[in-house]
């Protein structure tokens, strides 16, 4: 099974949240991939690159996304069915995105959003996880997260945990 990552606007496909995430996969005998978004700033054509690297799986795969990461990883569940969806800060309910509601079907679903992110509220990860009844993890942190990379590895590894049981 294969995971693949989605960063964020403004950051690359290798950087220290995915790098570490990926390490843990890796341990689980998972595949990893981490498309490059850094030439588009369009969310929603970044969702059109997502989808189309997805053409080509024909195992189940496990999409994780961090800001319009997450967004791009959300939308593409909307029409690709994957395994399993790993939220970090997700950007939803942005104005100017394309997509505004969020119908997934995707289980397990996890979203992790720090109290203090002052890019992203964390009341729009509070009702995404509402309308979609998944699981919710509010921590002591900022938008990028960078600086709880141990509990997003605990939470990201019990989460592909529930996906090998």
């Amino acid at each position: 099974m294969k995971v693949y990552f989605s960063h964020g606007k403004e950051s690359g496909p290798w950087g220290s949240k995915i790098r570490h995430l990926a390490a843990i996969a890796e341990e689980l005998a998972f595949s990893v991939e981490s498309l490059d978004y850094s030439d588009i700033q369009n969310p929603d054509l970044r969702v059109a690159r997502l989808l189309e690297a997805l053409k080509a799986e024909e195992d189940n795969v496990i999409l994780v996304g961090s800001s319009m990461g997450g967004y791009v990883s959300t939308v593409a569940s909307m029409t690709h069915a994957a395994r399993g969806l790993f939220l970090l800060a997700p950007a939803l309910y942005m104005p100017g995105y394309e997509h505004q509601i969020y119908p997934t079907q995707c289980r397990p679903l996890t979203v992790i959003h720090g109290w203090q992110d002052d890019i992203i509220s964390a009341a729009n990860s509070i009702r995404f996880c509402e309308e979609q009844r998944a699981e919710l993890h509010l921590i002591d942190g900022d938008h990028r997260l960078n600086d709880r990379l141990p509990t997003l590895g605990a939470l990201f590894k019990s989460f592909l945990q529930e996906i090998m049981a």
